[in-house]
């Protein structure tokens, strides 16, 4: 082996030899970095609160009772329309007006024809007056008798007779005005002004009181829970909210839809704006219950999936959440019930819930 070569050797072993020393004697490799928190939070728990025990069901708002108001009189022509659709009206307050001329004539003819029956008794009672004062003397005839007798009792049927064809006219005069049967509101009209109205024709239809009522459907495993008195939130599009109380229980189910309807009383809902034929979505207020809840803003709504964020592995302020999901309830305010893995003892993520993702870091600030 020449010089060189072994040179060559011995040079590479020293080279070596300082890379080993160099790599044994280095520095310690340095810790990974603590993750940079992605928010700063503030921590809750859940309660255990009492929150109310409703039932919800859908319906629609009807009259709770109408009064039809139709002509009492028959072959008369309507001379006077006074009430409108949405009118305001009063027990005995004049709808209409027929014409009372015809009636008049009815009720001038009967009052004479009255007058002569009477006349006729006048008579008649004196002819029998004077055949009483007569019938022990023999001057008259048995059958005589008996005929001026009789003559005094059939002209005071005869008057008795004209005096209820008086009075049948004199009714039918008061029944050619049309009146209300009872306070409400006139939710239909029929009469037209010059119209000949038929006897028993329907000329308005009143919503008696202007009470409404809520008659709401529900299945028949609801049904069990609800009695009469039970307090309803009801709710219209557009119109304030009405408090009512559920009055009757219907006492059949529907065939097709297997529910069954009950009526709730709305003594408020027209100066709420409740109109008859509207749809409306209540509640029956059953009492309360206790059940957890968080507020509202420890959730975060991710997929049509409701979510909190629960803290783990806290050290030091900071900590690391956990995405879990909640299955929503009742609500109370701010504060809504959920039901899941979650229990009183676990600390969330108080609000800004929907800026985590699952494994953040958080500081703990309260």
């Amino acid at each position: 082996m020449s010089k060189a070569t072994l040179f060559r050797i011995l040079l590479a072993l020293a080279l070596c030899a300082g890379l080993g020393l160099g790599l044994g004697h280095g520095d310690p490799p340095a810790p990974a970095p603590t993750p940079k928190p992605a928010l700063n939070i503030e921590a809750v728990r859940p309660q255990l609160r009492e929150l109310p025990l409703t039932q919800a069901a859908n319906g629609s708002v009807a009259a709770w009772q109408e009064a039809i108001i139709g002509a009492e009189v028959g072959g008369l022509r309507l001379v006077e329309v006074h009430a409108q659709v949405g009118d305001s009206v009063r027990k005995g307050q004049v709808l209409a007006v027929l014409d009372r001329e015809r009636v008049a004539a009815d009720v001038a003819q009967a009052r004479a024809a009255l007058a002569e029956a009477e006349a006729t008794l006048e008579e008649a009672r004196l002819n029998a007056g004077r055949v009483r004062r007569v019938v022990d003397s023999g001057a008259l005839s048995d059958q005589q008798v008996g005929q001026y007798l009789t003559g005094e009792k059939t002209a005071a049927a005869r008057v008795r007779s004209a005096q209820a064809q008086l009075d049948q006219q004199l009714l039918r005069l008061r029944h050619a005005q049309v009146l209300a049967s009872d306070d409400g509101v006139v939710s239909s009209r029929s009469a037209t002004l010059g119209a000949v109205a038929a006897e028993g024709q329907e000329l308005f239809r009143l919503i008696r009181q202007n009470r409404l009522e809520w008659r709401a459907e529900v299945t028949a495993a609801e049904l069990r829970r609800l009695q009469p008195g039970v307090v309803a939130r009801v709710a219209v599009p557009g119109a304030a909210e009405a408090i009512g109380k559920l009055r009757a229980v219907g006492p059949t189910l529907d065939d097709q839809s297997r529910n069954a309807l009950v009526y709730v009383d709305l003594p408020d809902a027209a100066a709420a704006g409740f109109k008859p034929g509207m749809f409306a979505h209540g509640e029956f207020q059953l009492g309360n219950q206790t059940a957890l809840a968080v507020p509202r803003t420890a959730l975060a709504l991710r997929e049509g999936f409701s979510y909190v964020f629960r803290l783990q592995d806290e050290n030091g302020g900071i900590a690391r959440v956990a995405e879990v999901k909640v299955t929503l309830g009742r609500r109370d305010g701010d504060w809504v019930e959920i039901s899941g893995t979650i229990g009183p003892g676990d600390r969330l993520v108080a609000a800004g819930a929907s800026f985590l993702a699952d494994g953040d870091t958080v500081r703990i600030v309260r």
